[in-house]
């Protein structure tokens, strides 16, 4: 009578047992996606995109967005000849459309409350439109300033008398 020596049998069940482990690994769940990080920007919201190319097309979709959410506050037909304040501004707008900087070139000294109101103005009409293809821009406009507190931008002026 042969007797068997138990090493092999147990080295098969070892075999067996790492397969097995093997198999069972690679059947768990898929690892989960990552989580978005907490600093995450909000997606840009459509129709608040700009396609410009350069800083002076912006310069119209600048002036276009401010238009829209100061309507009631444009001065409408020509302007007359002597204004209360001119000023021009540069605005420094990030990807996302907003205003990162604003630095006058010409600041309308002699009405301080000019200045004030259109840093405000300015601010207040964030987030503009995305510039999608410059990924930022700055932009320089004239400011036509009325006594009546209505204004237009020199690029979208109706001219002056």
């Amino acid at each position: 009578m042969t007797t068997s020596s138990p090493r092999p049998t147990l080295h098969k069940v070892s075999l067996w047992a790492s397969i097995a482990a093997l198999i069972a690994g690679c059947a768990g769940r898929p690892p989960a996606p990552p989580a978005e990080p907490a600093a995450a920007l909000p997606p840009v919201t459509l129709g608040k995109v700009s396609q410009a190319r350069t800083p002076l097309d912006y310069r119209r979709d600048a002036a276009a967005h401010l238009y829209a959410l100061n309507s009631t506050r444009i001065y409408a037909g020509k302007m007359p000849p002597l204004l209360y304040a001119i000023g021009v501004l540069q605005v420094d707008i990030d990807g996302r459309g907003g205003v990162t900087a604003i630095r006058w070139m010409r600041a309308p000294t002699q009405a301080p409350e000019v200045i004030a109101e259109i840093e405000r103005s300015v601010r207040q009409a964030a987030p503009f439109p995305a510039p999608a293809r410059m990924g930022r821009v700055t932009y320089t406009d004239t400011w036509l300033w009325h006594k009546s507190g209505r204004f237009q931008l020199d690029t979208l002026t109706e001219g002056q008398l």
